[in-house]
């Protein structure tokens, strides 16, 4: 869930944190920290997170006939 209460907490969805490349966050309490990281002063942005994409759907199971009024 985008919105979930009990999140993982990590800079790359924290409030305070900004990123700076691509592994990288620039923090406004620690400074330079790892996107993995995490500290006590952890604040969820839900802006900030990404979704997983969802999953292909594989049609090779199905048959012509399927598909057909």
């Amino acid at each position: 869930m985008l919105f979930d209460k009990n999140v993982e907490p990590r800079c790359a969805y924290c409030q305070r944190a900004t990123p700076l490349g691509s592994d990288q966050m620039i923090c406004v309490k620690k400074g330079i920290v790892a996107c993995g990281g995490s500290c006590r002063r952890f604040r969820y942005d839900p802006l900030k997170r990404t979704p997983p994409k969802p999953a292909a759907v594989s049609f090779d199971r199905f048959k012509d006939e399927d598909f057909t009024l």
